[in-house]
């Protein structure tokens, strides 16, 4: 069926990885700003290790729930579906937050998974946002003019959320077919962008 497409059901390539948060705090930490903030979307499984890897070295350690509305149905209804992602949230005293009134301050954020035309199909990425949810974190966690930072942009909804927003925005990624999608989507919201392409290194 081809509503399948637009499904999201959070299977990757890099969903076989074994992904230890311990192994980034230290880079994480040296590129953060003192004024920056860190979100990092992630499974409820790892939600502990995030925790006792970060906790320690920023003031504040907090999680934001995205609840999807349309999560992968249930043919047999064994269980849940699977309709919140968690988002983890850092930051050290100092740091930017935009906040207008108490209903933004809420760490829950509604809204479907990334589907119709703003979803790629070639390449498909199996785990895309929506902008939405990226400008929600983008404005409330940034100012225009400051530097987003995402070092798994896939195809490149951060940078285009960021951009949108007046932004800067540097992003890293070592998929060739989703950086080629990152290129040719940022490009067509600001010509100038400039992307810079080396071989990986195994």
């Amino acid at each position: 069926m081809s509503w399948r497409k637009d499904i999201n059901n959070d299977l990757a390539e890099w969903d076989k990885i074994n992904f230890n948060p311990f192994d980034w705090v230290k880079e994480f930490k040296r590129v953060l700003k003192p004024t920056g903030n860190l979100f990092a979307f992630t499974s409820y499984n790892l939600i502990g290790k995030w925790h006792e890897a970060f906790d320690p070295v920023f003031d504040t350690f907090q999680f934001m729930v995205w609840h999807k509305t349309n999560p992968v149905p249930k043919i047999y209804k064994a269980g849940f579906l699977n309709s919140c992602e968690l988002i983890i949230c850092c930051w050290n005293k100092g740091h930017t937050w935009n906040f207008i009134n108490q209903k933004e301050m809420h760490n829950f954020i509604e809204s479907s998974i990334c589907m119709g035309t703003e979803r790629l199909q070639n390449p498909n990425h199996p785990t895309q946002k929506p902008l939405e949810v990226l400008k929600h974190i983008v404005r409330i966690a940034s100012v225009d003019g400051q530097t987003v930072l995402d070092p798994f942009m896939g195809v490149g909804s951060t940078g285009i959320a960021a951009l949108q927003l007046h932004r800067k925005f540097i992003g890293f990624e070592i998929d060739q077919k989703y950086f080629n999608a990152s290129l040719k989507r940022i490009t067509e919201i600001q010509p100038s962008f400039l992307f810079v392409s080396e071989p990986r290194q195994e």
